[in-house]
């Protein structure tokens, strides 16, 4: 290991010395052997392990041994995984996995790995997806076990397969996008037969459950370059097993192909959404919800596309449509209600700022505006600027500057009529004493008549909304 590397893993290692050192040396008193294993020495070796980074181990002990060891030593163990080998633990405050050694394999009909317990560190490491996470360190010496040069690959910056990667990809086809995963998080380039093999094998994919697809395909979308990792999704034709959608967009916008396509135009939405998270106010870490609307706010144009007689292409209602296929693709993915209800309101409205003209705005429209975002709106501002990739720097600057008018009449109306918490200036109770009326479907007609008379006019007095009430009724 060269010298800075080693370096880096002392002094990432430092703060576990202690877990690190009363872990081996308990194994070793029952005869076991313990390693630190996977994702923290690559990221020890990288320097970015991080105080909250779970910790993996290998050992071979199996799992009612690795109970017996920790129940004396650990705060809290768990058995979810046990019947893959993995026994869940929490030791001196961190998270740590310890798995038995193990080889795994999917059958190719089934979604669940089959899991045969191994005697050797060597043939644990030799199962594992890349060569940068089938390093160990052996506990408590913090011995290096390196078989497949996995150090080198870390300083090239490549992603290699222990073995080859048809065999890995075969074992595990989730790999194939952990590959696309590591490309983006860590900026390292896959090798070109684990890219042969993911093309050829794409189809693997149909064996693993859309959860695991779903969270993987975040850590993609979450990480600080996902481009690299989405190219990467649909290059390979992986993709049509996440999100199919997607390469849909590379369609020209013209009939000429004078235009870029709208898949690019995505790609740079998604890049500027993810810059406007820290710049524009309110900053904010990485934004699923975000990161997602705008990665999906087009998926309407290719069900929309028209040529026009004078040439020019036009995709009338792509938001609508959008919105309703970004419902669906969630839905097949397993995203939560609430999130499904979010981005797809993001993407109905992420047109909706282009009807409001040059910069000037009635106050109903503005009030309208608030109420269709409603907890969105933040995210609607920095997604409406963010659909701005205009290379002509005067429209740019204009429709920047109008959306600036927009968000300061909005900041305006909000603290003179608590756009925040819109509502009728009278509540069901007073529609029906002032109406004489029963609860029924009459007091919600009566309702939303008031709503909108307050989006149009702003708050009334309680004498001018009963008034307003009254001649509704008088004229039904």
């Amino acid at each position: 290991m060269p010298a800075h590397i080693e370096r880096a893993v002392i002094d990432q290692l430092k703060p576990l010395a202690g877990l690190l050192d009363d872990l081996g040396r308990r194994f070793a008193e029952r005869g076991h052997s313990i390693a630190l294993v996977g994702g923290p020495v690559r990221d020890a070796m990288l320097g970015r392990l991080r105080d909250s980074s779970d910790l993996d181990f290998t050992t071979d002990a199996r799992p009612l041994e690795i109970l017996d060891i920790l129940a004396t030593f650990a705060e809290a163990t768990w058995d979810v995984g046990i019947a893959f080998g993995t026994v869940g633990s929490r030791i001196q405050g961190r998270e740590c996995e310890i798995t038995t050694y193990r080889s795994e394999h999917y059958d190719p009909a089934s979604r669940k790995p089959a899991v045969d317990f191994g005697d050797s560190l060597d043939g644990d490491l030799a199962r594992r997806d890349f060569t940068i996470n089938a390093m160990a360190l052996t506990l408590p010496d913090l011995d290096l076990i390196d078989l497949f040069a996995g150090e080198a690959d870390l300083r090239a910056k490549l992603i290699r397969t222990p073995g080859s990667p048809e065999h890995s990809f075969s074992d595990d086809p989730l790999r194939m996008m952990r590959a696309a995963r590591f490309a983006s998080q860590l900026g390292f380039h896959v090798v070109a037969d684990v890219v042969i093999a993911m093309t050829e094998m794409a189809n693997r994919l149909e064996i693993v459950s859309a959860e695991r697809i779903r969270d993987e395909f975040m850590k993609i979308l979450m990480s600080d370059d996902p481009r690299t990792g989405l190219e990467l999704l649909v290059g390979t034709g992986l993709i049509e097993y996440v999100v199919p959608e997607l390469p849909l967009l590379q369609l020209e916008l013209d009939e000429h192909h004078h235009h870029k396509d709208v898949y690019e135009h995505t790609l740079t939405v998604l890049e500027q959404a993810i810059d406007l998270e820290t710049i524009h106010e309110p900053a904010t870490g990485p934004d699923s919800v975000l990161r997602l609307a705008a990665l999906l706010h087009d998926i309407g144009k290719p069900r929309t596309r028209k040529f026009e007689d004078d040439g020019r292409v036009s995709f009338h209602h792509h938001e609508v449509v959008g919105a309703r296929m970004t419902r669906k693709r969630m839905q097949a993915l397993r995203f939560s209600g609430e999130m499904i209800d979010d981005v797809s309101t993001l993407v109905e409205l992420h047109l909706r700022f282009h009807g409001y003209g040059t910069g000037e705005w009635s106050d109903s429209a503005v009030r309208r505006y608030v109420r269709d975002a409603g907890d969105q709106l933040t995210r609607l501002h920095k997604l409406t600027r963010a659909d701005s990739t205009t290379r002509n720097k005067r429209r740019a600057a204009a429709l920047q500057h109008a959306y600036d008018s927009l968000e300061a009449r909005i900041a305006v109306l909000a603290e003179q009529e608590e756009l925040n918490s819109l509502r009728p200036d009278l509540d069901g109770a007073q529609i029906m004493s002032i109406l004489g009326i029963a609860p029924g479907p009459v007091v919600g007609e009566a309702y939303r008549y008031l709503m909108e008379l307050r989006l149009d006019r702003g708050p009334l007095s309680e004498q001018q909304a009963t008034d307003e009430l009254m001649a509704w009724w008088a004229s039904r």
